[in-house]
């Protein structure tokens, strides 16, 4: 059965919690061959353009890649960005010519208020390891950390771990690590600090530019 996007905030939320538990936060994947970074830009009437950038692991060569603009069935509200995104995401996915082994996404996975951000939301979806990278905190809190690549401390949110604060290069603002799914976090701050030689993840910031390109409605898609 299709998965019906044009949902009310309420019931948004409703999916969130009954997704949740599908989540799986220990390593459930096999070799990590190849990485792919997931961006979602918006651009005039509300235009969605998605974009998707894969690399080998850990040598960061560009595999494939590919963006869409498109319409988004969703508003914008805080906390439920994933029915927002996905849609646009899950059109650039099916353009892929080979499965990535794990997805980095810019955004949340359990470190979220109902435990299922956007790249929990697209790692239970599609049923592949995924990996939330943020760059602002959505929820919890963290103890100071260190200025060296690779310091970190524990997100914690209503008494859970929900993620880390890492700090992928010298005295720069940490990202927000936490798991997707089928992947743990231990595994998800390793991903991400072997991918990242800013601030965020090469493949991140190569999907973040291609989403850039977003297009005015009608203009055709971009590839």
């Amino acid at each position: 059965m299709a998965t019906r996007w044009t949902l009310t905030p309420a019931e948004a939320r409703g999916r969130q919690l009954m997704l949740r538990d599908r989540v799986v936060t220990t390593d459930d994947h096999g070799p990590l061959r190849s990485v792919a970074g997931v961006d979602v830009g918006f651009g005039p009437d509300d235009q969605a353009c998605a974009a998707i950038s894969v690399a080998s692991y850990p040598g960061l060569r560009v595999l494939e890649e590919h963006a869409q603009s498109t319409a988004t069935p969703f508003p914008y509200v805080p906390g439920l960005f994933s029915f927002r995104e996905l849609p646009p995401l899950l059109e650039v996915w099916a353009r892929l010519d080979v499965q990535p082994d794990v997805v980095i996404c810019d955004g949340h996975g359990v470190a979220h208020p109902r435990r299922f951000g956007l790249a929990s939301h697209l790692g239970v979806h599609l049923d592949v390891p995924t990996i939330g990278c943020a760059k602002t905190l959505l929820c919890g809190e963290f103890a100071d950390l260190g200025e060296a690549r690779g310091d970190r401390a524990p997100l914690v949110f209503q008494g859970e771990v929900v993620g880390m604060a890492l700090r992928t290069r010298d005295r720069v603002k940490p990202v927000f690590v936490s798991v997707g799914h089928r992947v743990s976090l231990e595994t998800a701050c390793e991903v991400v600090l072997a991918c990242a030689r800013r601030r965020i993840t090469e493949p991140i910031r190569w999907a973040d530019q291609l989403s850039k390109q977003t297009r005015a409605p009608g203009d055709p898609p971009i590839s």
